[in-house]
Parts: structure tokens; sequence; C-alpha cells
């Protein structure tokens, strides 16, 4: 009898591997019994807790700040009117509505007209937030000469449409929104952008453009910042933004660029 190890290479070969190497979905984990071998178990399992630490972990808005600040970008502080985070992941409209406090303090802003505000929002992932937006902020600082850039907004207990009474309240042209997004099982820190022309209570998602994903094993900084720059050059020209302002960045990028986004 020969033994298996005498086989040649491409005998023992798992034919899943090439396919495994462009996909962090978990495919052809095997079978041990009628259950999954230890390790794919193990893994899955600490995937989902890493997904749901990062929906219960709240944003170290202090910590926050100060990287913000060190890295040159003056800040203010704004929460929502849900209480903690029990009441915003059961209360989504509470996310969406700016606390009293927080009305006030932006108010104090009143008057100082601004081509763009920047929110920085723990949305469903803090995790995001935390690591991913001064990075790409850095990234468009040079891309945003000649624009009245207002103070970046960093927001606890945020839902998305959060922004809009934020910019209205600051007079923006444009809100722009870096945002937790929902984890998965393979992406507990993706960054969304949210954009909104004329930021105002109401506004309807199909009102703004989003950009979605972006963390370093998703859409790299670099290309997530050329998208956000293009939207919001075409955004000013249009004066608009949502269904009606179409993303064909892609068409500009380079070959590298191209290489560099994530697959569809």
């Amino acid at each position: 009898m020969t033994d298996s190890s005498d086989k040649p290479a491409s005998l023992n070969a798992d034919p899943w591997d090439a396919l495994r190497r462009f996909t962090n979905a978990r495919i052809a984990l095997g079978r041990a019994g009628s259950s999954l071998p230890t390790a794919p178990l193990l893994a899955f399992n600490l995937s989902h807790a890493q997904a749901r630490d990062a929906v219960h972990q709240p944003l170290d808005a202090g910590a926050l700040h100060a990287s913000l600040r060190a890295a040159g970008f003056d800040t203010l502080d704004a929460e929502s009117a849900a209480t903690d985070r029990d009441h915003y992941l059961r209360r989504p409209d509470l996310g969406r509505m700016l606390s009293k406090d927080s009305t006030t303090r932006l108010r104090e802003y009143a008057g100082r007209d601004f081509d763009i505000v920047f929110v920085v929002a723990d949305g469903l992932s803090a995790y995001a937030a935390a690591r991913h937006a001064v990075p790409l902020l850095e990234r468009m600082r040079s891309k945003l000469q000649g624009m009245r850039v207002g103070p970046v907004v960093v927001a606890r207990q945020a839902r998305v449409a959060l922004g809009d009474g934020i910019g209205e309240l600051l007079r923006a042209r444009i809100v722009v929104m870096l945002i937790g997004e929902r984890p998965g099982l393979s992406s507990p820190d993706s960054l969304g952008i949210y954009l909104t022309y004329e930021p105002r209570a109401g506004r309807s998602d199909a009102e703004r453009n989003c950009i979605s994903n972006v963390r370093p094993e998703g859409l790299p900084y670099d290309t997530a910042a050329f998208k956000l720059h293009y939207l919001l050059t075409e955004a000013v020209r249009l004066k608009l933004t949502g269904v009606k302002l179409k993303d064909d960045s892609d068409a500009l990028l380079t070959a590298s660029d191209r290489a560099a986004l994530p697959p569809d």
C-alpha cells in the first residue's frame, strides 16, 4: 500500500485553496461528523463575538477628539437624543435627532457659513470611527484647498440622518458623515461615508450619496478620498447629491488604483 504522503502534492491539494485567496467568505470549511471542524468553528465564534462587540462598544470620544486635534483639526462634540447604547439600538429614531444640549452647543456656531462639515460618528461600529476616520481625513486635507471647512463634529449614538441636523445648524453647504457601518462576520470595522448637499432635518436617503466599506481590507483610504473628492466636486457643480449624482470616478482611476478596489 502506498502511503498518501508519497503522492504528488497536486493529488493532496485542496482545490478550494486557490479560491480562498480571493475572499474572506467562509467557503469549503470541511466537516467533522455532522458539524464543522474545530478550527473554523472557533474562527466563526471569534468573528461573531467581534461583530457583537463592535455594535455594543461605546465610542471613546475623548480619545478621538485628541487624535483629530493632534492631526490639526478643530473639533466639536455632539450626541443624539438616545441617552445610552441600549436606547440607541432599540430606538433608531432617537439616533437621528440631536440632544438639546448638542443643539444649544452647535447653535453657538450659527452664522459661520461652511462649505463642508465633517461628522465622525460611532454608528453601529465605534471601531470603524476610531480606526479609520483620522487617516481618511488626513488624506482629504490637501483636496479641500479653497473650501471653508468647519470643525469636525464627533457624534455619539448617531444614525446617518443626525448629520442633517448638524449640517443645518452649522449652515454647511455639504455635510459628510463618516460613520461605522453594520458589522459583518469578516468586517467589524467598516466605515461608511454619506454626503448630503444642503443638509436639513427631514432629508431622505435618496438625497445623499454613500461610499461604503472603507478600511484597509476593503476600500483603501486613498481610493475612498479620491471618490469622496470627486463626489464633493460634482455636488458643488450640480448643487445636489443623491440619486441624480452618479459616481463616475472609477473612469478616472489609474490601473493601480482600480487593482486596489475590492471585488464587486
